[in-house]
C-alpha cells in the first residue's frame, strides 16, 4: 500500500486510541510542551464522540487541572482549516462544559483556557501561519 493509499481512519483512530487515557495524554503533552506536570495531575479525558462529531476523531482533547483544556491533533497530510477545525472543536467542547450553567447570569462561569497543538509528520513542507 503506498502512501497516498494509507488508511487515514485507522491511523486517527490509533492515537486517539494511545492518547485517551490520562496518563498517556499527560506523558505526551508534557513531551511535547517541555512541560514537567507530575504523574498525579488531575487529567478529565473530553474527547467529543464520533457521534458527536460525524466520525472525526483525528484528535485528543483533555483538561489539565481544571484551568487548561488541550485540544491535540495528529497529521500526516498539510490542512490549513486546522485553526478553524480546533476553533469548532473547542465550542463543543466550552458548550459540554457549560452545560446546564446560566448562560446569562451576572457571575462568570470560568472554563479552561484554550492550548491548540497539532503533530505533524507527513513528508510536505509546513509553512506556519502565523496570523490565525
Amino acid at each position: 500500500m503506498t502512501e497516498t493509499q494509507t488508511n487515514r481512519n485507522h491511523k486517527s483512530s490509533v492515537f486517539t486510541m494511545l492518547f485517551s487515557e490520562p496518563p498517556a495524554a499527560l506523558e505526551l503533552y508534557n513531551a511535547v510542551t517541555g512541560q514537567n506536570y507530575p504523574p498525579d495531575t488531575k487529567i478529565e479525558i473530553v474527547t467529543l464522540s464520533n457521534a458527536l462529531f460525524k466520525g472525526q476523531l483525528n484528535y485528543v482533547a483533555f483538561v489539565v487541572d481544571d484551568r487548561l483544556i488541550v485540544l491535540m491533533e495528529h497529521q500526516s497530510t498539510i490542512n490549513n482549516n486546522i485553526p478553524l477545525r480546533m476553533l469548532m472543536y473547542l465550542g463543543r467542547e466550552y458548550e459540554r462544559i457549560t452545560k446546564g450553567k446560566d448562560l446569562y447570569r451576572e457571575k462568570l462561569i470560568k472554563i479552561p483556557a484554550p492550548e491548540f497543538i497539532v503533530l505533524y509528520n507527513g513528508k510536505g513542507n509546513l509553512e506556519l501561519v502565523a496570523n490565525v
